[in-house]
């Protein structure tokens, strides 16, 4: 397309922020978070792409997902991205691949078959050492600044307790259900929930596991779940910015801003505070003494007399 011929020559011959050029290397290499390759080139570059695949991990997580981009949604920035999880089974997920990017380029699809068995690799890696590890009794944890380290505990310690609830409250209601105490059917509960009870219920009965059960739902529907997210997201540099902040000193740059921004508003309110009773004072001198109201006068009235003629007086007499 034109538009992407456009972005590809601005992108290569003025200015990319993505760009990355190595004194050491001859090729030019691409920081962008969805670049298939990462090299910077016209074929691997996803910003002067409309059409565009590539295979990425969820840092939480570890699974893999598969985000597709088609011009149909250039139009939509919040819906760049087609995100689709793979299976953990290689095979299904190299079927899947095939399966999506059927019509598509044969470039693409060998990326993303080439990144999807790179990341397979890391991930069984990952968990051969973690398995070593424990098995050793010896564990490397990274040094996390304080900051960083309280905020993650508050947040598990938050998750745990919401667990906890929710936990509490599905077998406290399986067991009221079980003695009949709402009846057949309670009024007031949506569907949802209600399928989930009766599933747990079902699941009490024969005496299975609640927590192996649910987890194992949550892969299965996880497998064929389809998402569109934005190319607008936290890119890794950006992280990584903030936390060599907090290993600075233990808050970032903003933080001490921020404060010192609140100090000089506290010393300026004070401060205008401190004129405005100087203010007072000084007007209060001025006027001194208050004088004494003066008495409102009566209104005024006007009394009129009527006179008889001399001549009427005489006739009488």
């Amino acid at each position: 397309m034109a538009a992407d011929e456009i972005v590809w020559q601005v992108i290569n011959q003025q200015f990319c922020s993505f760009k990355l050029k190595l004194s050491t290397k001859e090729q030019t290499f691409c920081r962008n978070e969805h670049n298939v390759t990462g090299f910077c080139n016209r074929q691997s570059c996803p910003l002067a792409n409309s059409r565009y695949a590539t295979v990425r991990p969820d840092p939480a997580t570890g699974a893999l997902y598969l985000y597709i981009k088609t011009p149909e949604r250039v139009h939509l920035p919040s819906q760049w991205w087609e995100k689709i999880r793979l299976p953990q089974n290689y095979e299904k997920a190299l079927a899947m691949v095939d399966e999506k990017l059927l019509y598509w380029p044969k470039f693409y699809t060998h990326k993303c078959k080439q990144r999807l068995t790179r990341l397979t690799q890391v991930a069984i890696r990952t968990r051969r050492l973690a398995k070593e590890e424990e098995r050793l009794g010896e564990k490397l944890v990274p040094k996390l600044a304080s900051k960083v380290r309280r905020r993650e505990e508050t947040r598990e310690r938050k998750a745990e307790s919401a667990a906890k609830v929710e936990r509490v409250v599905e077998r406290e209601l399986i067991e009221r259900l079980r003695s009949g105490a709402y009846g057949e059917r309670p009024i007031n509960v949506e569907e949802g929930v209600w399928k989930r009870v009766l599933r747990g219920l079902e699941r009490a009965e024969k005496g299975e596991d609640l927590e192996d059960e649910e987890d194992e739902e949550e892969l299965e529907e996880g497998e064929a779940e389809v998402e569109y997210v934005s190319d607008l997201e936290e890119s890794e540099d950006e992280q990584e910015m903030e936390d060599f902040d907090d290993w600075l000193g233990g808050e970032s740059p903003d933080d001490s801003e921020e404060g010192s921004e609140e100090e000089d508003s506290d010393e300026s309110d004070d401060s205008e505070e401190d004129e405005d009773e100087d203010a007072k004072a000084g007007a209060k001198r001025k006027r001194g003494k208050p004088q004494p109201k003066s008495r409102k006068k009566p209104p005024r009235m006007e009394i009129e007399y009527e006179t008889e003629p001399l001549q009427k007086e005489a006739l009488l007499a």
